[in-house]
């Protein structure tokens, strides 16, 4: 040990200053000469350039072309020409659906490998968030067009097909391939999350219960004044909700932490910069189908004889939910049930605190009437399936029966809203 101390001290600067002696100089002058050589020669110029332009190709490649999925993508210009050649909303709305549906999964891949960069828990927001982009580019297209019952079914159908229909198949999916233990699950969250789910439902049924009782202060005006002032609050409330889960109480989700933690390195396919760019030319082309969604909307429910309500809440939302779905079936298949339930019921808080409020502000200064009054078919519906997937959840275990009860109430969910007609056609 001290012959090695030594031997250290012998070679250090301060006893031998190596690099100050003319010998040295000339070593280090040649090797600095060999080394700018290498890096400014042609065939490493050239292999950093040919490099830069790999990158993207293979980027493209990963995104666009490997997921089977992709193969809808034409759908989305077909649509587009068969709108400007036949005029057949039909086929219009049928095809724009195919077609935003690879993007809606193209948007959750995209927010997952940008995650891998951010962390977990603003990873977890950027998530929730560009999960349910195609949700909010839909609504805002459907408000400028006055189709305010569009938007509240719509997002109602992407609540009640989140909270049944993607957590029943993760929880069917999950309990088929373990099903020889109980999966468990961070019951802290769940409930969190469930109390401002019940929130949201409390938002919603006031303004419809002063509506239908006709003890309106100002009758047609204090429901739209209740609806913005309620969701201001729950803007608030929602806003807290994230402190409360990223900030104050991290440890409530320290397990989900640790676990994507260590997946960071493994699992990142493109780069950040890759996965921003993506998500904005996503975005936009997400942005410029759902223009034509909304327009052919009336049309489709005439030609195709279904009603617009069961189209909003029921077909709409399938579509826009293609990401939360794929993910939280993945995640279940992995036993990784605490992830499942934050893109299922983290996503359906998101919407129900977050995206209604923030559609009721947006049309607000739009000078439109979109307030909470989501009439009492559509309210009784969202506060028993809330109901009913609080008290699923209150164990903090998962079975495939659970996932099978949770999928057979979404069946009779949507064949509720195939036999309901809206009472507002006139909005």
């Amino acid at each position: 040990m001290g012959s090695t101390e030594e031997k250290t001290n012998y070679l250090s600067d301060e006893e031998i200053p190596l690099k100050s002696s003319p010998v040295a100089k000339n070593v280090l002058h040649s090797f600095d000469c060999e080394t700018a050589a290498v890096r400014s020669s042609p065939d490493t110029r050239w292999w950093k350039t040919s490099n830069i332009r790999i990158r993207p190709l293979r980027s493209a490649y990963i995104v666009l072309v490997r997921a089977k999925i992709n193969v809808l993508l034409p759908f989305g210009p077909l649509a587009i020409l068969l709108h400007y050649l036949t005029g057949k909303h039909g086929w219009v709305f049928f095809f724009t659906l195919l077609g935003i549906t690879p993007l809606a999964e193209r948007l959750g891949y995209a927010t997952e490998q940008l995650a891998f960069y951010t962390g977990p828990t603003v990873g977890g927001l950027l998530n929730a968030t560009f999960g349910n982009a195609t949700e909010m580019i839909i609504s805002i297209y459907a408000l400028k067009s006055g189709m305010i019952r569009v938007v509240q079914q719509s997002l109602l159908g992407s609540i009640l097909s989140n909270m049944l229909l993607v957590l029943g198949c993760a929880f069917f999916t999950g309990g088929i391939i373990h099903h020889t233990k109980v999966q468990v699950f961070n019951k802290g969250a769940a409930v969190v999350n469930s109390g401002l789910l019940l929130m949201a439902v409390m938002g919603t049924t006031f303004p419809a219960v002063l509506h239908f009782t006709h003890t309106e202060l100002h009758l047609g005006e204090s429901a739209l004044s209740l609806s913005r002032f309620s969701s201001c609050i729950m803007l608030i409330a929602y806003a807290s909700y994230l402190f409360f889960q990223l900030k104050s109480q991290h440890d409530l989700y320290g397990p989900l932490d640790e676990e994507v933690d260590g997946e960071v390195e493994d699992d990142s396919e493109i780069y950040a910069w890759e996965a921003i760019g993506w998500l904005a030319i996503l975005t936009v082309w997400v942005s410029v189908l759902s223009g034509y969604l909304v327009d052919a909307i009336q049309g489709a429910s005439e030609s195709l004889n279904l009603p617009v309500a069961f189209i909003s809440v029921i077909l709409l939302p399938i579509v826009g939910n293609a990401a939360e779905h794929a993910s939280a079936i993945m995640f279940a298949m992995k036993d990784k049930l605490d992830i499942t339930l934050g893109v299922a019921i983290g996503s359906s808080t998101q919407i129900s605190m977050f995206v209604i409020p923030f559609c009721v502000v947006v049309g607000w200064c739009m000078g439109k009437p979109m307030d909470l009054n989501f009439k009492l078919f559509e309210t009784a519906t969202l506060f028993i399936t809330v109901l009913v997937v609080a008290f699923m959840l209150q164990e903090g275990t998962s079975n495939y029966f659970k996932g099978l009860m949770l999928i057979l109430c979404y069946l009779i969910v949507a064949a509720s809203f195939f036999v309901h007609v809206d009472p507002s056609n006139d909005d």
